[in-house]
């Protein structure tokens, strides 16, 4: 092979790496921002690029915060988890911050995004620097869906100031090992809460046991499920939030 096709080559396979489809993310933060009533948009910066997020004060003083983060292809106000948690959630005395993660076109399957999970950190440790920022010491994550396996992702191999982590319909069918949600909560030792529905997607209940296993020796793990509830909670706010303020005031 002459150098000109080593060049090429290299061209190619440098150009065909899977990245955020930032494209959508524009589209995305247009028609969100616009549709924000409560909160303001922030945008945060990982390296040289700015994403969308939401921030939302707690109703009275607090010195608590959540970073909410959604699931595939989707925004951080999402309706359905992702809206309820970070509205809701600052009435009980919780600031949140709702960021835009990494996405792919509507079509895109979970295994399409495993590409994407180098570029996790550095929005989700934006999102703590912001926090902090702010003079929010107790920081949590709340996720959904793979939101939730991109954030412990990140927590299993990263510093971080997390606190707490709330995991909503989380998985573990990743065939990749290194992002596979059971790999990362075995690396994980904060206060984990895994929370699914009963009517939740197959990859949820089938991996239930698996996860748990990963996070045996994390005694401060935590696994509920709320009966009736689908994949996106569909009718189920009350409950959801219920849960995850239950399970916050719990921890010392």
């Amino acid at each position: 092979m002459n150098i000109f096709l080593v060049v090429l080559f290299m061209l190619f396979t440098t150009s065909s790496v899977q990245a955020s489809d930032l494209a959508k993310e524009k589209r995305w933060a247009e028609q969100t921002v616009d549709s924000i009533l409560d909160g303001e948009d922030i945008w945060l910066k990982a390296g040289n690029l700015k994403f969308l997020s939401i921030y939302t004060e707690a109703e009275d003083e607090s010195s608590k915060g959540i970073i909410v983060v959604h699931g595939t292809g989707i925004h951080p106000n999402w309706d359905q988890v992702v809206k309820p948690v970070r509205v809701e959630m600052t009435m009980l005395g919780w600031n949140t911050l709702s960021v835009q993660m990494p996405i792919l076109a509507n079509e895109a399957t979970y295994d399409d995004y495993v590409p994407l999970y180098p570029e996790v950190p550095a929005r989700l440790k934006a999102a703590e620097d912001y926090l902090l920022s702010q003079g929010i010491k107790n920081i949590v994550i709340v996720a959904h869906s793979q939101g939730s396996t991109m954030s412990a992702y990140y927590l299993a191999n990263n510093d971080h100031k997390v606190s707490a982590f709330v995991a909503i319909g989380m998985q573990a069918t990743q065939k990749d090992v290194d992002i596979n949600a059971a790999t990362s909560l075995k690396a994980i030792d904060i206060p984990v809460l895994d929370l699914y529905g009963s009517k939740d997607l197959p990859g949820v209940l089938e991996t239930v046991n698996k996860k748990k296993q990963a996070s045996s020796h994390n005694k401060t793990y935590q696994q509920q499920v709320i009966m009736g509830a689908e994949h996106f909670f569909d009718d189920k706010n009350e409950e959801l939030i219920e849960a995850i303020n239950n399970w916050l005031n719990q921890l010392k």
